[in-house]
């Protein structure tokens, strides 16, 4: 499938992500962070990524479509995203998802947090890491909140169980889900 109204290429768009995981982790392995240690093995990490990206999923999407000043403020940009992800073939958009929880997991909670964690004390570490994450992705006052809340929930999820892995499943997964439903359902989320 050829993508034709894309503002930003594959090519660019993969690449853009790939830098992303790269800096991530020349950053983690300069600190010494271990990407696969913490209190839970690879395969609960799995597990509970997968399942805290659909909780978290859940929870956002029912706040983006609850009536009010949140969903009015995040139409517009539900549109664009709902543009973004029809832009790209599915094989892309999974790749893209994975690089963006790989990557922006590495990149937030591995090297910010954790050097701010080292300097600071951890919910201040914590606190700032997740408004930088939502800083990043501030598209509206509303959608930077909502990331800023996503990136405290990784957050907290890091530091009990001291995890990459976990958050990036988690991150990745949820990526994937909110594309796909936004995608597949746009009617849900105001896009006719």
């Amino acid at each position: 499938m050829t993508r034709k109204s894309s503002r930003i290429s594959t090519a660019v768009a993969l690449s853009f992500q790939g830098v992303i995981v790269l800096v991530g982790w020349l950053a983690v392995w300069l600190m010494g962070v271990d990407i696969l240690s913490g209190s839970t093995g690879w395969l609960k990490a799995v597990a509970w990524g997968i399942s805290g990206s659909i909780v978290t999923y859940l929870l956002l999407s029912a706040l983006a479509r609850a009536p009010g000043p949140i969903r009015d403020s995040l139409s517009g940009h539900m549109r664009q995203l709902h543009g973004f992800a029809n832009d790209y073939s599915w094989p892309v958009l999974m790749t893209l998802s994975v690089l963006a929880g790989v990557g922006e997991e590495l990149l937030f909670r591995g090297a910010v947090q954790g050097w701010l964690a080292w300097h600071l004390n951890d919910a201040l570490a914590i606190l700032l890491a997740s408004l930088l994450f939502g800083l990043v992705h501030y598209l509206s006052f509303a959608y930077f909140v909502m990331a800023t809340g996503l990136g405290l929930v990784l957050g907290i999820a890091y530091w009990m169980t001291d995890s990459l892995l976990l958050v990036m499943v988690w991150h990745g997964v949820y990526d994937i889900i909110a594309l796909y439903s936004l995608r597949r359902y746009p009617h849900v989320f105001g896009v006719h």
